[in-house]
């Protein structure tokens, strides 16, 4: 079985079951007749986001984004530098699968929006939402932001193109997993 396949299979199962099974289809339905328009490219917002920039690399685009200060994005930054493969989710987002979970003690939920870095916790799998209008508001309480796009936004496309390598480009003085950064 393709674990990929499978964790998108149980997350619709998931949205399904906390949606209602004709509302879901019903939803899809009327949104395959009708293309949804992109919401324009967010400003990352300088509030709660921290000295962290990550940058997302697949052949010639770059995607940088601004890291928010919370434990979920400080758990992240210790798995760095991380290869990872994306695919396009419900026409809003772009996700990936991290190797493990990731820690939200301590950090508060998020409705999100476009241009926003999420870590969705049921799956454990990161998102970059889009078209954040499409959304499920009833899963928020389950969504924690990671940080917000700064530059390539218009690029999120792209990601699906090959592997992603995401490395840690800019570093605060937080700590980060055991190690101290500077």
């Amino acid at each position: 079985m393709n674990t990929s396949t499978s964790r998108v299979d149980r997350r619709t199962l998931f949205m399904a079951a906390g949606a209602g099974i004709g509302t879901m289809l019903a939803e899809r339905s009327v949104a395959a007749q009708q293309p949804s328009t992109p919401m324009a490219s967010p400003e990352a917002s300088p509030e709660a986001l921290g000295a962290a920039r990550v940058r997302f690399t697949v052949g010639d685009t770059e995607i940088v984004v601004a890291i928010t200060e919370n434990p979920t994005s400080n758990d992240l930054l210790s798995m760095l530098p991380l290869e990872l493969t994306f695919e396009d989710f419900a026409s809003m987002e772009k996700i990936s699968y991290l190797p493990r979970e990731l820690t939200t003690e301590g950090s508060a939920w998020t409705a999100p929006q476009n241009g926003d870095l999420i870590y969705f916790a049921p799956w454990g799998n990161l998102g970059f939402f889009y078209d954040a209008a499409r959304r499920d508001k009833s899963f928020d309480d389950r969504v924690f932001l990671i940080g917000k796009v700064e530059t390539g936004f218009e690029r999120l496309a792209d990601l699906e193109t090959g592997p992603v390598q995401v490395e840690l480009v800019s570093e605060s003085s937080r700590i980060i997993g055991q190690e101290r950064t500077t």
